[in-house]
């Protein structure tokens, strides 16, 4: 099991940064409230997590920046939900069918909502996705309810471990991933490729060799945005798995920011370790 280390307490204040100029949602997808806008400006009550991982440390136990808190995950769960189908069709002695990837593909690429919908109800939503990240050493991280898979809940180190398990070259058969080779392959693929209008996030903190997966979501209630990017990241020929989860912002753009300023911290802070 993966412990987190709380080396650092980032503060929100010296997290906070300027509202993104270029950062606007991307056509391709609305989320769960879409169309929905505050009455008024909503307020910022933001925070921020972030943990890193060295993949090139003998370590395995990831450093956590902020609080290990619960946060919706948005669109991240969709590599989840990726991670649960492949468990699903190596257990049957399968490869995923031709239907299975071409929706596969764009869920992770494109975060598309529709596909995410297809896979979530093959895997047998919350309990399929339970029962897998039981599997995949996940402690924290439980399904939405229904069909609402952006409201499955999770912690940044729990997200360390989903990304560990999809990453790590050096896994044993007593210690490594569930995952065969050819899964996480096809997962690290995927990530890799990520449309460029969501080329954002933990990238930040990488130069251009990075796979990541984003998500993001405005909340109907507060009109406040939760925003969200996990991945690997390449920094001077060094290997990090990150997490940043946040909500609160006031605007998809100032998440983006905030995000994007603490994974940059986050490992920088790591590699000066």
């Amino acid at each position: 099991m993966l412990l987190a280390s709380v080396t650092t307490l980032f503060s929100l204040g010296a997290l906070h940064a300027a509202p993104a100029v270029a950062a606007s949602a991307p056509s391709e997808q609305t989320h769960a409230t879409a169309g929905v806008h505050a009455a008024v400006q909503p307020q910022s009550q933001a925070r921020v997590t972030a943990a890193v991982l060295s993949l090139d440390g003998g370590s395995r136990k990831p450093l956590l920046y902020g609080e290990d808190a619960l946060y919706d995950t948005a669109s991240i769960v969709k590599v989840d939900i990726l991670a649960a189908l492949l468990l699903q069709a190596q257990d049957a002695g399968r490869h995923l069918t031709a239907q299975e990837r071409a929706l596969a593909e764009p869920m992770i690429r494109n975060s598309d909502n529709a596909a995410a919908n297809a896979l979530w109800r093959e895997i047998g939503r919350a309990p399929g996705l339970d029962a897998a990240n039981k599997r995949l050493g996940l402690t924290s991280t439980k399904g939405g309810p229904g069909t609402k898979w952006g409201l499955t809940r999770t912690t940044a180190s729990d997200q360390i471990r989903l990304l560990l398990s999809v990453f790590d070259s050096a896994a044993t058969s007593k210690t490594g991933s569930p995952l065969n080779k050819e899964s996480r392959a096809y997962i690290q693929t995927l990530m890799s490729r990520i449309a460029s209008d969501q080329a954002w996030g933990v990238s930040a903190a990488s130069g251009a060799e990075y796979a990541l997966k984003n998500g993001w979501l405005q909340r109907t209630t507060s009109g406040l945005w939760d925003v969200n990017s996990v991945g690997r990241v390449t920094v001077d020929g060094h290997r990090y798995l990150v997490a940043v989860l946040s909500d609160g912002s006031a605007s998809m753009s100032d998440g983006i920011s905030l995000v994007e300023r603490a994974a940059r911290q986050a490992v920088t802070a790591t590699a000066r370790t």
